[in-house]
C-alpha cells in the first residue's frame, strides 16, 4: 500500500507526524513517501503542487495530507497560493466526491456551542462534490470594464455543472445513505440559480435507482439555518462544491471542534486524498498544542476507503474513543476536568490505547 504524505503548513507536519506513527503502529505493509504541497512547496519549488509532488501522487495509492496555507502567502498572485495546490491536486487525481463526517463523541458534548440536548448522538455525512462548480467554472477573473458609463474593476465567476457529474456525485450519497439511516438530503438554491435547478432535476430522477432511500431536498439557506436548529434531522447531505464547503464548516463546529474531524475526497475507484477539515493554524504552529485526531481519523478514513481495511481502520477509531473516555484533551477541546495534552502526548494517548 503505497501512500503520498504531504506534511504541508502550519500544524502540518506536526499532526501528520502522530498519523504516521499511528499508522506504522498497525504493522500494516506500508509503503509512505513525503512530498511537498502549498505554502513549503512553493517557497522550495516555486510551485504549490510541484512535478514531483504531482508524479509521487499519481503513482500512490492514497494521498494523506495535513494542511496548508498561511498568513504569508497571503499577498502571492493566486497561482502561487498554497490554496492552488490543493485544487489543482484535487483535479488532476480526479478527486469528485468528499466526504465529510461530523459525528459527535458523547465525551465531547459541552463542547459544542449548542446545548447537548440539541446535538448529542450527532452523525451526520456531508457529501460535497469537489471538482466543479463555481471554484472550477471559466470564464473568472478580475478585469476593468466600463459599466454605466464608468470605467471600473468587474469581478466575476462562473458555476455550472453537466447532468454526468451530478448524477456521480449523488450516486455517492445514496451509496453511503445504504449503509447509514437510509436517508439524503439533496441542498440546492433552486429557486434563485438555474444551475441548480438542475441539480434538484438530476437528484430526483437519480433517486429512482434507490426506491429504499428517501430524498428530501433543502434551500441552501435553509440548510444552514436547520443544522443549527435540528441537526439530527439529517443522515447524509448532498451538495455541490461551495455550498458543501459552508456547510461542511458549519456541521463541523456542532461537534465542538473542527479538530476532531477527518474528510475523504475520493475518485471514481476510491483512491483517495484524505485530510483533516481543518486549516493550518498557524496561529499555534510549532507549539506542539494542535489537536492530531483529526489527522488520526483521516488515516483510519484512508484505510477503510482506499484499502478496505474495516479492521484496522476500527482499531485506530476505537483507540481515540478510549482516550478521550480517559478525559485527555488539547486546548481546542478542554473543558475543566480533563487533563489538557499536546500533540505529542495526544498521540503516544492513542497509540497507547491501539
Amino acid at each position: 500500500m503505497k501512500i503520498c504524505v504531504l506534511p504541508g503548513d502550519g500544524i502540518g507536519p506536526e499532526i501528520m507526524a502522530e498519523a504516521v506513527r499511528v499508522l506504522k503502529a498497525l504493522d500494516l505493509k506500508l509503503d509512505m513517501e513525503e512530498a511537498l504541497l502549498g505554502g513549503c512547496a512553493i517557497d522550495a519549488a516555486k510551485d504549490p503542487f510541484p512535478e514531483a509532488t504531482q508524479k509521487l501522487a499519481k503513482e500512490a495509492d492514497a494521498v494523506l495530507l495535513g494542511a496548508v496555507g498561511g498568513p504569508q502567502w497571503d499577498n502571492n498572485p493566486r497561482e502561487l497560493r498554497p490554496e492552488r495546490g490543493l485544487l489543482r491536486i484535487r483535479k488532476d487525481l480526479g478527486l469528485f466526491a468528499n466526504l465529510r463526517p461530523a459525528i459527535l463523541y458523547p465525551e465531547l458534548a459541552n463542547a459544542s456551542t449548542l446545548k447537548p440536548e440539541v446535538v448529542a448522538g450527532l452523525d451526520i455525512l456531508i457529501v460535497r462534490e469537489l471538482t466543479g462548480d463555481i471554484y472550477f467554472g471559466q470564464p473568472r477573473g478580475v478585469e476593468v470594464r466600463e459599466v454605466d458609463g464608468l470605467k471600473q474593476r468587474y469581478g466575476f465567476n462562473t458555476m455550472h455543472y453537466t447532468e454526468s457529474e451530478i448524477r456521480r456525485i449523488v450516486r455517492v450519497a445514496f451509496d453511503a445513505a445504504r449503509k447509514r439511516h437510509r436517508k439524503v438530503c439533496s441542498v440546492d438554491k433552486m429557486n434563485v440559480l438555474e444551475c441548480t435547478q438542475l441539480w434538484r432535476d438530476v437528484a430526483t430522477e437519480t433517486a429512482k435507482e434507490y426506491p429504499d432511500v428517501e430524498l428530501s431536498h433543502m434551500l441552501v439557506d435553509n440548510a444552514a439555518m436547520q443544522l443549527v436548529k435540528n441537526p439530527k434531522q439529517f443522515d447524509v447531505m448532498v451538495t455541490g462544491n461551495m455550498f458543501g464547503d459552508i456547510l461542511s464548516d458549519e456541521a463541523s463546529m456542532l461537534t465542538g471542534s473542527i479538530g476532531m474531524l477527518p474528510s475523504a475526497s475520493l475518485d471514481a475507484n476510491n483512491k483517495g486524498l484524505y485530510e483533516p477539515s481543518h486549516g493550518s493554524a498557524p496561529d499555534i504552529a510549532g507549539k506542539g498544542v494542535a489537536n492530531p485526531l483529526a489527522t488520526i481519523l483521516s488515516a483510519a478514513m484512508m484505510l477503510r476507503y482506499t484499502f478496505g481495511n474495516e479492521a484496522a481502520a476500527q482499531r485506530i477509531e476505537v483507540a481515540v474513543k478510549k482516550v478521550l473516555a480517559q478525559g485527555l484533551r488539547t486546548g481546542d477541546i478542554y473543558e475543566p476536568g480533563t487533563t489538557r495534552v499536546g500533540t505529542r502526548e495526544m498521540g503516544d494517548a492513542v497509540l497507547a490505547a491501539l
